[in-house]
């Protein structure tokens, strides 16, 4: 009945719109991605325009210089409005805070991911990707075509989850547990809320829909889960520091200060560890499993990688920091693939002032967007857009291009402050699955149909099959 009733709302609700980007918008989980690209790739050669989105125009830019001129500002700071949808989950951290709030808080967060730190994180992502490796073991045995995916993000998730918190939720092993299923129904509740405009207004969603309710019940579980952890790493603080042990996100944040001196409360570092949680986990997993899929379709590439990452390992062991240095061709196999398929598809800003675009005077309070699926796929900047071509990011070719043509991170002073953190990730899954195992996708490219909402996920999953490299 529920279906029914939705398909009648949709069908109504369509018939009432002539807005065809409003259309496109409502029918997002099939449509929207090859309709965004054709629309955009139909306005390539300007570097301003305006889409409406029912009664909300947006200005999307297209050239690098553009991009730049928004991105580079520390005027221009403020997220847009579709923001607001994360933050009963997240607050207002360092990802949605605006203004004085958002300058404090980056300038005080900036010195956790200070090299030291970050060596220091390196040791729990060796351990989750031998996890991950032990289970791929499993499937690699089967000798069939799996859906990689779901190992991929639990895995991801774990990561992240041990880092932030110090907390192994183990969740590739137990995906069932109530945290896990409050953290992907919040994240999915997300996605549909940005697409389904009925959805927008706080009020009817919170109250009078079966989803807002859910969504409320699993924030609460999330925050309360949050906060008895930063109780109990409280508690263990002085523990900690006697014995040396590896401090994890929220740790860090416990003995941080603002210029006054003021420590940060409570929920300002569940603030912080939640948005850490959401930027760091999602994000990733998309990266790793299209990378996964673009080394498993482009074998050549594939070998290359393993034979620089045999050179680098002559016996198993752990990854140093020196070891990742090194991994020069799998980088750049990265990066490619966050070109193709970047993780962050699009991002806006709503003006603080009125700007100048173009020659164009754009007021006040107007959403400028981002699409970074266009952007990197601009034919004057990357040759044969579609194809895959690691040397793209050699340093020789790197250094010719805008650096505002490749924003998979964001740029500027509102750039994504773990980047570091999320490559590192990336070179020690991608290492350990290639130094393990031969990757074969058995999808087309066109069969890889990617689900965007806040992140480009793969709607129709990453199906290999996997053979032991031992």
């Amino acid at each position: 009945m529920y279906c029914i009733l939705s398909e009648i709302q949709l069908d109504f609700f369509l018939k009432c719109c002539d807005s065809m980007v409003l259309q496109m918008y409502v029918q997002y989980r099939m449509k929207f991605y090859p309709q965004v690209i054709s629309i955009l790739e139909g306005n390539r050669k300007v570097k301003i325009n305006k889409f409406r989105t029912g009664i909300w125009a947006i200005i999307c830019l297209f050239s690098p210089d553009e991009v730049e001129k928004l991105l580079k500002s520390n005027k221009l700071i403020d997220k847009s409005d579709d923001y607001r949808f994360i933050h009963p989950w997240l607050g207002l951290g360092l990802l949605t805070s605006t203004n004085e709030k958002w300058k404090s808080r980056r300038r005080m967060l900036t010195p956790s991911f200070h090299f030291n730190i970050l060596k220091d994180f390196l040791v729990v992502m060796n351990n989750h990707a031998g996890t991950l490796r032990d289970k791929l073991r499993e499937e690699a045995c089967n000798k069939e075509a799996f859906d990689a995916f779901p190992c991929l993000t639990l895995n991801s998730l774990d990561m992240i989850c041990d880092t932030a918190m110090g907390v192994n939720m183990d969740a590739l092993h137990n995906g069932e547990s109530e945290y896990v299923k409050a953290v992907y129904l919040v994240k999915d509740a997300i996605a549909v809320r940005q697409r389904t405009p009925w959805y927008w207004p706080d009020f009817l969603y919170n109250y009078f829909t079966p989803m807002g309710w859910a969504v409320r019940r699993s924030i609460n579980l999330m925050h309360q889960f949050a906060y008895k952890v930063i109780q109990e790493r409280r508690e263990m603080k002085s523990e900690l520091e006697y014995s040396g042990k590896r401090k994890a996100f929220l740790d860090i944040l416990l003995d941080c200060k603002d210029e006054s001196g003021n420590k940060l409360t409570d929920e300002d570092i569940r603030e912080e560890v939640d948005t850490f949680m959401f930027e760091g986990h999602d994000t990733v997993s998309a990266a790793i499993a299209h990378t996964v899929y673009l080394l498993g379709a482009h074998i050549s590439d594939q070998k290359k990688c393993q034979q620089e990452l045999d050179k680098i390992l002559d016996s198993p062991r752990d990854f140093t920091m020196d070891d990742l240095s090194k991994m020069v061709y799998l980088e750049w196999c990265i990066k490619e693939a966050l070109r193709i398929y970047p993780s962050v598809p699009w991002f806006g800003r709503a003006l603080a002032e009125e700007t100048e675009f173009a020659g164009y005077a754009v007021p006040k309070g107007t959403t400028v967007a981002v699409f970074t699926v266009s952007l990197h796929r601009d034919p004057d900047i990357y040759p044969d857009p579609e194809k895959f071509d690691p040397t793209r990011f050699s340093p020789e070719n790197s250094a010719k291009r805008h650096p505002y043509a490749y924003v998979p991170f964001s740029a500027g002073p509102r750039n994504c402050i773990g980047q570091r953190f999320a490559m590192m990730e990336l070179k020690v899954i991608m290492a350990t699955l290639l130094l393990n195992f031969n990757i074969e996708s058995t999808q087309s490219r066109d069969e890889v149909k990617p689900n965007p909402g806040l992140v480009l996920q793969p709607s129709t999953g990453i199906w290999v099959k996997l053979t032991s490299r031992a």
